[in-house]
């Protein structure tokens, strides 16, 4: 009677992720095959654009990443670079640049002010000042993109409407199984979520640091980068708050693409818990709300007691519609839909990448302070405190999460 009412609560929690697949397999193929009635972009609105780089060290394939930009078709455009360190190694990279591309207009600004604790922000409170145009496209440095890039960021923006553009990314990895589960984020979380988000609010709320635009209009209007200079989501927040304003934040109709560096698992540990204390602090209700999300636990949870029920299809069944939606949903989502058909052979770390976040979102509740180049901060309403040194050296490690990651220049 004990595993009857228990395989009843876990059927019922079961269900949930199964649900969610659902739905956000429904959000994905509207989405995408929206944008495939789509007619082809006509480059009409080409106003001219400042892109904007914050940059804090080398990463992987950093020259071809910023040199996709210096080969950009688009009318008139500037790319500005800033670094905080004057000794920073990614300075020579882009001295080159400026060497190799004489006719593209790139300038590099050296020692940045800090004015708060996100040292990406910083970055981006000079360059928008430094900006010479009012259209502001900012994007992290392990970003590449496609000749076209600027002209699919600035179509949306002939909407006055519109107040804000980001983009989806599709992935460039050298293989490594903790590279290949970082990958895994964007088809199974990132895009799924974003559109069941989309769907459910209505519009979209926020926006992703591999592409983030507006205007210096808009931007002034919710308090500038100064505004979120210590905040830790600064992408998040950027689009939440002009999301506030009224003005619509859109999609691009093309994904850029992200080059991923190769890692260790400890690292891809480390930066997927950070991004959960990140969640946890500007989402608290979504946070708590993905224990519904999480369908392979569920899955095993309903699967054991049905077993031992004796129910052995229930329990076969149980864990193929895990495995069938979410392996269908990652496969429409990245190959489908992203067209980003390296995911195809990445697929079987799926359960695996499942497994891993579970354990990752458990273990956001328990955590609050991370490690960030060497200093401590304590995250807290989406804001970052720095720990006092001789608090600091109090801290057990197994309260602190590092949020040094393989890509140096990933400072958000």
């Amino acid at each position: 009677m004990l595993f009857h009412t228990l395989y009843w609560i876990a059927l019922v929690l079961a269900v949930a992720p199964l649900a969610y697949y659902l739905l956000s397999l429904y959000c994905v193929i509207e989405y995408f095959n929206e944008l495939r009635k789509l007619p082809p972009l006509k480059a009409t609105f080409t106003p001219p654009i400042s892109v904007l780089k914050p940059v804090r060290g080398v990463d992987q394939e950093a020259y071809e990443n910023f040199a996709s930009y210096c080969r950009l078709d688009y009318p008139e455009y500037e790319i500005v670079f800033a670094v905080a360190d004057v000794d920073d190694p990614a300075v020579p990279i882009i001295e080159r640049l400026q060497t190799e591309f004489p006719a593209c207009s790139i300038r590099l600004i050296k020692g940045v002010a800090r004015i708060g604790t996100n040292s990406k922000v910083n970055s981006l409170c000079r360059l928008a000042h430094e900006a010479k145009y009012d259209l502001l496209v900012m994007s992290d440095s392990d970003v590449r993109v496609e000749s076209d890039y600027l002209k699919v960021v600035a179509a949306p923006f002939a909407d006055s409407q519109v107040g804000a553009v980001t983009a989806f990314y599709r992935c460039i990895t050298r293989g490594g199984v903790a590279t290949n589960l970082s990958a895994l984020g964007m088809c199974m979380d990132s895009v799924p979520g974003a559109l069941v988000a989309r769907r459910l609010e209505k519009k979209m709320q926020f926006a992703f640091g591999w592409t983030m635009a507006t205007s210096k209009e808009r931007l002034a209007e919710v308090g500038g980068w100064e505004a979120m200079a210590n905040h830790h989501s600064d992408d998040f927040e950027l689009g939440n708050r002009i999301s506030k304003l009224g003005c619509r934040v859109e999609l691009m109709r093309e994904p850029v693409e992200m080059v991923f560096p190769e890692e260790r698992v400890s690292q891809f540990l480390r930066h997927e818990l950070r991004w959960s204390i990140g969640l946890k602090n500007v989402r608290p209700t979504a946070y708590w709300g993905l224990l519904l999300t999480h369908g392979l636990p569920l899955a095993l949870l309903a699967a054991s007691i049905a077993a031992a029920c004796g129910w052995t299809g229930i329990a076969t069944a149980h864990l193929l519609a895990y495995l069938v939606l979410r392996l269908g949903l990652a496969w429409a989502t990245g190959v489908w839909g992203l067209g980003d058909y390296g995911i195809r052979k990445k697929l079987w770390l799926v359960p695996v990448r499942d497994a891993v976040s579970f354990f990752v979102w458990v273990a956001g509740f328990f955590f609050e302070k991370i490690t960030w180049r060497g200093l401590v901060y304590r995250v807290k309403n989406g804001q970052l405190f720095p720990v006092p040194a001789s608090s600091a050296r109090l801290i057990s490690p197994a309260h602190e999460v590092s949020a040094t990651v393989a890509s140096p220049e990933n400072i958000s």
